[in-house]
């Protein structure tokens, strides 16, 4: 039963790291793109837009999107390597 505990700790964290870095990076675009940076941003025009306004806005909601499915995709590959999936 040991072997399990160990698979199962190492499975918890290689999920834990997954879901910090995305978090991380979730922080970095809403909060760091969208508040702490958006002025050196808004110099920057897409689409007739501040890109600033345009992370504040728009780009944290679709970051975090992409995200998710990054999310989806990186667990179901640790589901399949730790042999917890579901059929």
């Amino acid at each position: 039963m040991p072997q399990k505990t160990d698979r199962m700790s190492v499975y918890w964290k290689k999920n834990l790291r997954t879901l910090l870095i995305l978090l991380l990076v979730w922080f970095v675009v809403s909060f760091g793109f969208g508040i702490i940076l958006v002025e050196p941003l808004n110099q920057i025009k897409i689409g007739g837009y501040p890109l600033g306004f345009w992370f504040a806005q728009q780009g944290a909601i679709y970051s975090f999107i992409v995200l998710i499915f990054i999310y989806v995709v990186r667990m179901n590959k640790l589901d399949r390597e730790f042999d917890v999936h579901e059929d």
